[in-house]
């Protein structure tokens, strides 16, 4: 397995495992939403948004776009589960279509980002792709663990992305217009 490839299929399993987390919680009111609960930020919404801010802000810096830092400040504060699921498919949809476009050889690019005071921090795409994928799961578990305290039975957010397992995502890749091939580049195997 090559390194793109793989990065491509967590892109998209980063989207499933959104959609999956976002639609499990789409019955939680504005106030449940936003109530508060014990983990790193202090609620669910908290959490989700701010994982919505630093992937506005790292698709920036992918993109190389200057504002990079702004539309981090300026990221939306949604106050609803579905406010919240719209603006981050359409960030989830923007890095499926970054990791999509490249080809191996830019995965050794630099990527400036500016930080504090002007600073810029110089990584290479592929490692600045890595960091936002572990971001993404790392915050998203701490709001998996917090649906414990609610209604909401959590979702499976780490199953069902094996080429083999094609069965058990059918429905959803036809509400995300997907195909196995965008997953993994090839026809599934065999159950």
């Amino acid at each position: 397995m090559e390194l793109l490839g793989y990065l491509r299929t967590q892109a998209h399993a980063n989207r499933l495992a959104n959609r999956r987390l976002h639609h499990a919680m789409r019955t939680l009111s504005r106030a449940e939403f936003q109530a508060p609960r014990v983990s790193f930020f202090p609620s669910l919404a908290k959490t989700l948004n701010h994982i919505l801010a630093v992937d506005l802000y790292y698709l920036a810096a992918l993109h190389g776009e200057a504002d990079m830092e702004r539309q981090w400040r300026d990221a939306p504060d949604c106050e609803t589960v579905a406010d919240l699921g719209f603006a981050q498919a359409a960030a989830d949809q923007r890095f499926i279509n970054h990791v999509g476009a490249l080809s191996a050889a830019q995965l050794d690019d630099v990527v400036d980002m500016v930080r504090a005071e002007g600073r810029i921090q110089r990584e290479l795409r592929g490692h600045v792709i890595a960091h936002l994928l572990n971001h993404q799961v790392h915050h998203r578990g701490q709001a998996h663990a917090m649906l414990a305290g609610t209604a909401i039975k959590p979702p499976p957010l780490d199953e069902f992305l094996m080429p083999s397992e094609a069965h058990f995502r059918k429905a959803e890749l036809e509400v995300l217009g997907w195909t196995e091939a965008s997953l993994f580049g090839h026809p599934p195997a065999a159950a």
